[in-house]
């Protein structure tokens, strides 16, 4: 297999050549796909040829299968013409565009932490130079869509004179609001398990698929594995299908995190307390990073979705918080979202070891790490353990006693010794699953690379 280079193409727009054909994986068996790259582009193989040769990345052959991969969704991407964008208000109600849209398969990456997906799919995503496009973390997406959902019921006209049911499905105009901002969506980190997003992702998806958007997404989990011992997964495993019948499927599994694999621990920007005087270091660091601020050290809050965030230590763009702040209170991806849209450095002191009995707390703290790494904010953590040690995954004789797990097993008539009870939102199997990431994603936020980032970002 080969990478090809601008000049192999230069002057051709399209080129059939058998020495540039590439095997597309399992899912294209021993078909063979021509690389297409237009005079003047960047193609995905372009672009990762060129990190190779800066040594800025390393040649793996598992990167490079999924650039290849990348590569054919890119091509594709250049013979498509989506549907134009309806707009008007009325559009929710009329429904006239019903055809389906034909639109190339996009591509669904998963495997380990650490391997390269989300660089790859950012680097396929910065090559398609077209308007319509949304690269985004998969929480921060479902948040979005719950939102829409909420307002689009308050605008519904109902008929007050009337007794019969009036039955309203909001999916469907979320989906048209979607696909008219975006045809090309990139998902990052595509995990389920909020029971609210599982039962609206097979409509959901289905609108847009058949309106046009092409999805490509990175994942931990292979898709037959999304929502596992779920709460009502029946009801989710059409979803799969869909998804798989709309984007070929791709494992990344190198068996090496990139994010340690280059560090030798806990950095200059993470204080294991029992190690050091980590309030003193914390305090340090702020009192710099404040000199480079034109503010004063003040309280600041936030309203968002008619709510007051307060938050007792802020200076200009640097937040100094505890994991009490960010954690213990009811917050959600849409608050860190705001947090993250704000803020360029955020302090988080006194970060417990964390189990399964501070589940809740857990979550948050997941979500949290995944958005603010998303959004290339830099990290300063001081903590009980070093972040290697900073979940125990010890399952507690009690797990299912807490005040929230006994109102929800009543809500649902579940008991203990039924099947729904082995559910991972009672388990903690997926935050279980998920902190390898937040682990290897704390290790990479710790180096002076990640902290680069911020100004290129910005």
């Amino acid at each position: 297999m080969l990478f090809l280079t601008r000049s192999t193409v230069s002057g051709l727009k399209l080129c059939s050549c058998a020495a540039t054909k590439v095997l597309y994986g399992r899912f294209l068996s021993n078909q063979q796909a021509t690389i297409v790259t237009e005079v003047g582009k960047r193609s995905p193989l372009d672009l990762v040829e060129d990190k190779i040769a800066r040594q800025e990345i390393q040649p793996d052959p598992h990167q490079k299968r999924i650039t290849e991969a990348l590569q054919i969704v890119y091509d594709s991407i250049q013979r498509y013409s989506p549907p134009e964008p309806v707009s008007g208000f009325g559009k929710w109600f009329s429904f006239k565009n019903s055809e389906k849209v034909q639109a190339p398969k996009g591509l669904y990456i998963y495997g380990s932490v650490g391997g390269g997906k989300t660089m790859l799919m950012d680097l396929f995503y910065d090559c398609c130079e077209i308007n319509r496009k949304r690269r985004v973390h998969f929480n921060s997406f479902m948040t979005d869509v719950h939102t829409k959902i909420h307002e689009i019921k308050s605008k519904q006209v109902r008929d007050v004179s009337s007794t019969k049911p009036q039955p309203f499905d909001p999916i469907k105009p979320v989906a048209e609001l979607i696909s008219a901002d975006s045809w090309l969506i990139c998902f990052d980190e595509f995990q389920v398990t909020d029971i609210a997003d599982a039962m609206i992702l097979k409509r959901l998806f289905t609108y847009l698929f058949d309106s046009g958007v092409i999805v490509v997404a990175t994942s931990n989990r292979a898709p037959d594995d999304l929502y596992k011992n779920g709460l009502q997964r029946s009801n989710f495993v059409p979803f799969i299908g869909v998804l798989k019948s709309h984007c070929n499927v791709i494992t990344l599994d190198s068996g090496v995190d990139y994010r340690t694999a280059t560090l030798k621990g806990e950095g200059t920007h993470y204080f294991v307390k029992t190690q050091m005087d980590a309030t003193a270091a914390m305090d340090k660091l702020f009192k710099v990073l404040c000199s480079q601020e034109n503010d004063m050290i003040r309280p600041k809050t936030f309203t968002h979705f008619g709510r007051n965030i307060t938050f007792a230590k802020t200076c200009g763009q640097v937040l100094d918080s505890t994991f009490a702040e960010l954690c213990d209170r009811p917050l959600g991806a849409s608050d860190y979202l705001q947090i993250a849209q704000f803020f360029h450095t955020v302090l988080i002191r006194d970060i417990p070891q964390l189990n399964l009995k501070l589940k809740s707390q857990t979550r948050r703290f997941i979500t949290l790490i995944d958005t603010l790494y998303d959004n290339r904010i830099r990290l300063v953590v001081s903590s009980d353990v070093p972040y290697k040690h900073l979940f125990s995954n010890e399952v507690p004789d009690d797990l299912h006693t807490s005040d929230e797990h006994r109102m929800l097993m009543d809500d649902l008539k579940i008991t203990k010794d039924s099947h729904d009870a082995s559910s991972n939102i009672f388990t903690g199997e997926e935050e279980l699953f998920a902190f390898e990431r937040t682990v290897s994603r704390l290790a990479e936020m710790q180096s002076a690379e990640y902290w680069s980032l911020w100004e290129k970002h910005r």
